[in-house]
């Protein structure tokens, strides 16, 4: 790890501490937490030092994902609403715009990036949010559902058809004919801040506009979709570590039958396969990150494949948790019980785990390459 990033993982570790379980219960984080982590540049720790981040690469940045999602994955997925929203304006934006908003996104603003609609959820070509020019002014009318970190944000990146294709427009959270609605008991990360948003007739102005023209709905999509799949696979990776912290010191002192439960063949073999499903997920992860420190074509592919990886592997982990723990884990509040329902929740978001398979099983009919090395004697 890094300097920056040793720097940043320690400051998470003591401003969460014990209270993720209390958050999770109440649905809630403290305001003045995601002001002082968004300021120190956790939230977004992958913008560079000339915007007031620290510029970690996607190596050292999911690690520090990881690290969070181990310890409340609603403080995960606020990260990642910034990092995506930050990642959104240097990819879609010009110089103008990154040098107006990015230093917000550093300096304690928080922001929420809206795709999904009440008819556009994964077929985002559906999308019927329409971002009108108007001038110096375009208006933006629509209605946004399921947005992570939405009654948190001081800022709005709203994606919609405009120009004759698509783009993204920073919206101000408090704008007139902006409401934003919670979502009533969320399955998971219940303290991520989930909203619905409605846009009603929301004059912003024109400069707004990420990039400034309407782009391809794939184009503009992706670059956000992308980061957001990598923030959660490495957040699902911090599940896994969770849970496998939880049963191995669970099952290592509890007794059954005169041994303790971890020398039980049966119990050993889930303490085994949640060791394989961290490791799988890890690896699937460090992987997506090279690909995109290194700029690869496949950087958008590898990124899914992480995400798919991970979440199933979270899923399945965090139930494993919960049959090890039997009882002891199944309270609403502990460390196991919320990895169960979050980790469900991350084999939906960013793209379910059946529109994974699609792009996966699409990027199967594309010829694979393959370097042929010399066996040595």
């Amino acid at each position: 790890m890094t300097d920056a990033a040793t720097s940043h993982a320690e400051l998470v570790s003591g401003l969460i501490g014990d209270r993720a379980d209390a958050w999770d219960v109440a649905g809630e984080l403290p305001r003045d937490l995601l002001v002082k982590l968004g300021a120190s540049g956790v939230l977004c720790a992958q913008v560079g030092p000339e915007h007031g981040g620290t510029g970690l690469d996607s190596r050292a940045g999911g690690e520090l994902t990881a690290l969070v999602g181990a310890r409340c994955s609603s403080l995960r997925s606020v990260m990642t609403s910034q990092g995506m929203a930050a990642w959104t304006v240097r990819r879609l934006g010009g110089p103008e715009q990154s040098d107006t908003f990015l230093p917000r996104l550093t300096s304690g603003d928080l922001a929420a990036v809206a795709f999904s609609e009440p008819g556009a959820g994964s077929d985002l070509s559906a999308m019927e949010t329409e971002i009108a020019d108007d001038g110096t002014h375009v208006v933006v009318t629509g209605r946004k559902v399921w947005i992570t970190a939405a009654h948190y944000a001081d800022l709005l990146v709203v994606f919609g058809t405009f120009g004759g294709g698509a783009t993204a427009v920073v919206v101000p959270a408090r704008a007139p004919g902006v409401r934003i609605t919670r979502v009533a008991n969320p399955l998971g990360c219940r303290a991520a801040g989930h909203a619905d948003i409605t846009l009603d007739a929301v004059r912003v102005p024109a400069d707004h506009v990420l990039g400034g023209t309407g782009l391809p709905l794939p184009l503009a999509t992706t670059a956000a979709l992308t980061y957001g799949r990598m923030s959660v696979a490495w957040g699902c990776v911090g599940i896994l570590r969770a849970c496998l912290d939880a049963a191995t010191a669970h099952t290592a002192t509890r007794e059954q039958s005169g041994r303790v439960l971890a020398e039980h063949q049966l119990v050993a073999r889930h303490l085994a396969e949640l060791y394989v499903a961290e490791r799988h997920a890890t690896r699937a992860c460090e992987h997506a990150s090279d690909s995109w420190d290194a700029g690869s074509p496949d950087m958008a592919v590898d990124a899914v494949h992480a995400k798919y990886v991970a979440s199933r592997e979270a899923a399945e982990g965090a139930a494993r948790a919960v049959q090890l723990l039997a009882s002891a884990g199944a309270s609403d509040g502990h460390v196991v019980a919320r990895a169960y329902r979050d980790a469900k929740l991350m084999e939906v978001i960013e793209g379910t785990s059946e529109i994974c398979q699609l792009i996966l099983a699409q990027h199967t009919r594309k010829p694979v390459q393959y370097t042929r090395r010399k066996v040595q004697a």
